[in-house]
C-alpha cells in the first residue's frame, strides 16, 4: 500500500507545475483550496506511515502546498490535471450570436416581416429605443397613432425576456458545475481515506451522497439551460436554422436605484391618456401588478447582491482561513463552497427576476398586456397573477 501512495503522489515539481492551472480552472479561493490539497493528500498519509524521512517529504509537500494563494487544503483532482483529456464529443458550436438583448430583439422582429410598415412610421430613432429597452422614451402617442405598435413592442418584450432567462439559466449552470467540483473533491478524499483505514464507509457514503446530490442538481440545471436556449430560439423564430447560441457570461447588473413611485404614476397616466376609457382602466390594473413586481423583485436582487453576497463572502473567506489554520474541517470548508454556490445561484435568479419584471413593467407602460407577471424566484417564467385583460 505504501508503495502504490508513494508512486501516485506528484514530487515538488509537479506541484509548482501545476499551480498556475489550478489558478485558472478555479479562480474561488473556497474551491481552489479544496483541489489544491490532494496534491499533497498522498505525502501526508505516507508521513504516517513511514520513518523520519517521510515526515520530512510531509512537511516540503506541506510548504510547497502553501506557496498557493490561500490554498493549503486535503483534496482532489492533480491526478485530472495531469493525464490526457479522454476523447469526447464537442459541444454544438454557436452558430448565432446574441450578446445583448437587443441582439435579441432585432432578431425576433427579423422573423415578422409584417412589422416593418409600423417600424417604418415611428422612424429609425424611436426602433433604436425600443430594441434598446428605453421604453420610457417612447411618445405613449404611438400607441393610437400606430397600427400594429402593440405587436412590435410584445414581440420586443418576449425577445428580452426569453433572452434573459437563457443567460441566466447557463449561470446558475455554471455555479452547480462548482459545487459538484467542490463534492467531487471531497468524495474522493473519502475514499482515499477509507483505502487507508482513516476512514469508515458509513462516513465515505455521507459524502457520497453530498456528490450526487450535487450531480443532480447539475443535471437539473443542465436541462433548464437547455430549455431556456430553447425556448429562446423558437421566440425568435430560428427553430430548425440554429441549434445553439452564443451568450454572454452574467446578466447585466441591476441598477442602484428603482425608478420612483413618482415616475411610474406619471408614465401610467400618460399611457392610460392615450386609451380608450375600458382599455385604460384595465392598462392601470395592470400597471400596479407590474409596478409591484418591479420594485420587488429590485428590492430582493439588491438585497441578494449587497447583503447575502457579501455576507457569504465574508464567510467563505473566513472558512478558508481557518481552514488553513486548522480551526475548520474540510467537510466544513466543502459545506460553506456549496453555501456559497447556492447563494450565488439565488442571486442570479433574483437578477433575472429583476430584468423580467423590468420588460414587463416597460411594456405595461406602454399599453402592453402581459399574460401574467413575474413569481418572484420561481423561476422566472411562472405566473404570480393573471394580467387585467
Amino acid at each position: 500500500m505504501t508503495g502504490g501512495l508513494l508512486h501516485t503522489a506528484p514530487s515538488l515539481k509537479q506541484l509548482n507545475r501545476s499551480k498556475s492551472v489550478i489558478h485558472r480552472r478555479y479562480p474561488s479561493s473556497a474551491l481552489r483550496a479544496i483541489v489544491l490539497g490532494v496534491l499533497a493528500l498522498p505525502m501526508v498519509v505516507s508521513a504516517q506511515i513511514e520513518p523520519a524521512p517521510a515526515e520530512k517529504n510531509w512537511r516540503e509537500a506541506n510548504d510547497a502546498v502553501g506557496q498557493f494563494k490561500r490554498g493549503h487544503a486535503d483534496i482532489l483532482k492533480w491526478e485530472k490535471e495531469n493525464v490526457p483529456a479522454a476523447a469526447g464529443q464537442e459541444l454544438a458550436s454557436p452558430s448565432l450570436s446574441l450578446m445583448t438583448a437587443e441582439d435579441a430583439v432585432r432578431q425576433a422582429w427579423r422573423a415578422h416581416l409584417d412589422l416593418v410598415k409600423p417600424m417604418n412610421r415611428i422612424g429609425t430613432a424611436n426602433v433604436d429605443l425600443i430594441a434598446k429597452g428605453q421604453w420610457a422614451e417612447l411618445d405613449p402617442i404611438h400607441q393610437r397613432k400606430v397600427d400594429d405598435m402593440d405587436e412590435l413592442l410584445e414581440v420586443a418584450a418576449q425577445g428580452r425576456k426569453a433572452w434573459f432567462q437563457a443567460v441566466a439559466a447557463r449561470q446558475v449552470l455554471k455555479q452547480h458545475r462548482d459545487a459538484l467540483d467542490a463534492a467531487e473533491a471531497g468524495n474522493e478524499l473519502g475514499r482515499r481515506m477509507v483505502s487507508v483505514g482513516n476512514w469508515s464507509k458509513l462516513q465515505q457514503a455521507q459524502v457520497q451522497l453530498a456528490q450526487s446530490s450535487a450531480k443532480m442538481n447539475v443535471r437539473r440545471a443542465q436541462n433548464a439551460a437547455t430549455q431556456a436556449e430553447a425556448s429562446l430560439i423558437k421566440t425568435l423564430g430560428l427553430t430548425g436554422m440554429h441549434s445553439a447560441v452564443a451568450l454572454p457570461d452574467r446578466l447585466p447588473d441591476v441598477p442602484v436605484q428603482a425608478l420612483s413611485q413618482q415616475v411610474l404614476d406619471e408614465r401610467a397616466a400618460a399611457i392610460a391618456a392615450q386609451l380608450p376609457r375600458a382599455e385604460g382602466m384595465r392598462n392601470g390594473a395592470n400597471a400596479r401588478l407590474a409596478r409591484q413586481a418591479y420594485l420587488s423583485s429590485h428590492a430582493l436582487a439588491v438585497s441578494a447582491r449587497e447583503e447575502v453576497l457579501k455576507v457569504r463572502e465574508f464567510i467563505t473567506e473566513e472558512t478558508v482561513l481557518h481552514y488553513n489554520g486548522m480551526l475548520k474541517s474540510v467537510w466544513d470548508l466543502l459545506g460553506e463552497v456549496s453555501s456559497q454556490s447556492q447563494a450565488v445561484a439565488s442571486a442570479i435568479e433574483a437578477q433575472r427576476d429583476f430584468w423580467i419584471a423590468e420588460t414587463d413593467l416597460q411594456w405595461v407602460l406602454q399599453g402592453g398586456a402581459p399574460d401574467s407577471f413575474v413569481s418572484l424566484g420561481g423561476g422566472g417564467g411562472e405566473p404570480a397573477a393573471a394580467a387585467g385583460h
